[in-house]
């Protein structure tokens, strides 16, 4: 028996936190955003095999590595940065290769990519997560997206200057959401699930803008023709 159609499709946002990985689902009708309830899930895998399933969803993530170091930024997260401009750039990170990730030890990961920082190093258990679970087929509704590269499109393409670390970006923020997607702005306010902050609900949150284009087909793709890495993943940020 074939499964009914729903009136509405599915959306989510998605974003690491200290518990896992926040989702903040909802559902699309006509042009209409409503969230559901947040979640904190603890597994990359439990993001993947959510139910209801995604018809889109962005995810702050990195979706392709290269297989051997060859310099800290791949060509959409270069594009990724000009868009974004200064001072907010450096929001976009560096991504290691699939033999740094693989790496025994901090040591041998700083050898082999010299440029990581601390904080780099602490986003490894996430990007091995994505390097490990990730297949080409789940790209068909999982879009690797970053939240800055979501709010400067609310902001006209305009660069934020604010940081969402302090309490005037994470207002700026909130306007830009309250403008583009009236309502969600409730969403942000709710209280975090655990292992979860106001931040995470931020992001998740102003990532169904980017979810919504993509569900719609009208998304921006960096770079416009993405480099495909070896196991079969676009190397690719939407907007």
């Amino acid at each position: 028996m074939a499964t009914p159609k729903l009136p509405y499709k599915i959306l989510g946002g998605v974003v690491p936190c200290p518990g896992g990985w926040l989702i903040v689902p909802a559902r699309l009708s006509g042009v209409t955003i409503v969230a559901d309830e947040p979640e904190v899930v603890k597994t990359l895998l439990d993001v993947l095999e959510y139910k209801p399933k995604f018809d889109a969803a962005a995810i702050y993530a990195t979706i392709g590595f290269a297989d051997e170091p060859r310099g800290p930024y791949r060509p959409c997260d270069e594009e990724a940065r000009e868009l974004i401009g200064w001072p907010r750039l450096v929001a976009i990170r560096p991504v290691p290769s699939r033999r740094a990730l693989g790496a025994a030890s901090r040591e041998e990961a700083l050898a082999l990519e010299p440029w990581l920082t601390r904080d780099d190093l602490r986003r490894f258990k996430w990007m091995r997560e994505c390097e490990r679970e990730f297949q080409p087929f789940h790209q068909r509704s999982f879009f690797a997206a970053h939240p800055d590269l979501t709010f400067t499109q609310l902001n006209d393409d305009q660069p934020l200057t604010s940081s969402p670390h302090q309490q005037d970006g994470l207002l700026e923020r909130m306007n830009l959401i309250r403008a583009k997607m009236p309502g969600l702005d409730e969403t942000v306010i709710r209280t975090p699930p655990p292992g979860a902050a106001q931040l995470h609900m931020l992001q998740a949150t102003g990532l169904l803008w980017t979810a919504r284009r993509a569900a719609g087909r009208a998304m921006n793709r960096l770079p416009k023709d993405p480099e495909w890495d070896s196991a079969g993943m676009r190397m690719e940020l939407v907007r």
